[in-house]
């Protein structure tokens, strides 16, 4: 077990800064005080954060830290905090390690013993979720799904009987071929699509997936997906109750996990359903 208590010791801090998901407005003032302070930024790509930076006339020393030179710079991070230095890990936009390689330094300073704190501001999938007219509890956020389509596939099947309400990114180029999957394996559900969120040309398009399809070539930017969650209600009414559990088992369950998972669907005591199984009564 660990305890940090962020502000009442001395070690070296990593802090995790949220920056602004396209609306330079949108940052806090604590996240400008907080790289103004620290003794160095790294960031997802310093082409973007320097617009920012410079935006407020931060002028901490900047350096890169992505997914193809997150070891060797994941360890120059590391050497910076032993020796004392405070230093901020910042994102192209939105919370650092969502969607970008920041969780393997970040997992690596907790361990190492130094603190680890979150400067909190705007999120896209948080923004995405609540704009989007959609049901917002409970929901389950995804981010990308697999670039190769048969893998991609497979996903969206693992999650097409997910109740809660699904937050996905995507990319224009791939933003076709994938409601098409989820129009053919999730069905016709509700959606939003929220585009350019922050910026200038925002637009959220809410319909169901068919009607979203129609209009995708005039659609353009970085995109994210707020999909509605299952309502089918599965009927077991038709099966015997050994019917029910070999069911859950065919899927992979133990058979003590599928006696539980009965009793749940039929809401009864999971001894009835043991007993039924194993010819007890």
């Amino acid at each position: 077990m660990q305890r940090q208590k962020s502000f009442s010791n001395n070690k070296s801090t990593l802090f995790l800064v949220a920056t602004p998901i396209g609306n330079l407005s949108d940052i806090t003032y604590r996240a400008v005080e907080t790289l103004k302070s620290v003794d160095y930024i790294f960031a997802e790509d310093t082409r973007v954060s320097k617009t920012l930076l410079m935006h407020y006339d931060i002028k901490t020393p900047l350096d890169s830290y992505h997914e193809y030179n997150k070891e060797e710079k994941g360890n120059k991070i590391l050497e910076l905090l032993d020796k004392g230095s405070n230093v901020a890990l910042i994102s192209d936009a939105g919370m650092p390690i969502i969607s970008d390689p920041g969780y393997s330094v970040s997992r690596c300073a907790i361990d190492q013993g130094y603190n680890v704190v979150i400067i909190p501001g705007v999120s896209a999938s948080l923004s995405a979720l609540v704009v989007s007219g959609i049901n917002p509890h409970p929901f389950l956020f995804y981010g990308f799904l697999s670039n190769k389509v048969q893998a991609r596939r497979k996903e969206l099947e693992l999650l097409k009987d997910k109740k809660e309400t699904l937050i996905f990114y995507e990319t224009p180029h791939r933003i076709e071929e994938f409601l098409h999957d989820a129009l053919n394996i999730l069905g016709d559900r509700k959606m939003a699509l929220c585009r350019e969120l922050t910026k200038k040309f925002e637009e959220i398009i809410r319909g169901n997936i068919s009607e979203v399809i129609e209009i995708l070539p005039e659609i353009k930017g970085e995109m994210v997906l707020v999909i509605e969650g299952s309502n089918e209600t599965n009927d077991y009414s038709n099966l015997t109750v050994i019917e029910h559990v070999n069911l859950y088992i065919k899927e992979g369950k133990t058979t003590m996990d599928a006696i539980k998972l009965v009793a749940k669907d039929r809401n009864v005591k999971k001894q009835e359903i043991y007993d039924i199984y194993h010819g007890k009564e």
